[in-house]
């Protein structure tokens, strides 16, 4: 079993320097500057742009609707969080704070 894990040991490491070596047309190392850039298709895959809203989504992402808004104000207010369990929350709101 040892001999055949220093096997292994011993074909991965040549396996490394094997692949690894410097490349014969290059001698400096460093790597050139078409190596680094790639194209327009490819930067595109994997980059996107947010999408743009419409005027009504905008609106609807930044206020609230109405009714969002009296239930907030009712949920802040705990006779109205009671009062809204007993006999529903439009007629709660309608009692404590009047019509709409």
């Amino acid at each position: 079993m040892r001999s055949l894990l220093a096997l292994l040991i011993v074909t991965l490491a040549l396996a490394t320097l094997c692949c690894c070596e410097k490349d014969p047309k290059d001698p400096s190392g460093s790597p050139s500057t078409d190596s680094i850039k790639i194209k327009k298709e490819v930067a595109n895959a994997f980059v996107k742009r947010q999408k743009r809203f419409s005027q009504h989504e905008w609106y609807t992402e930044h206020y609230k609707a109405p009714m969002e808004q009296m239930h907030e104000r009712c949920e802040n207010y705990p006779p109205c969080v009671y009062l809204s369990n007993q006999i529903g929350f439009s007629m709660a709101y309608y009692r404590l704070f009047g019509r709409y």
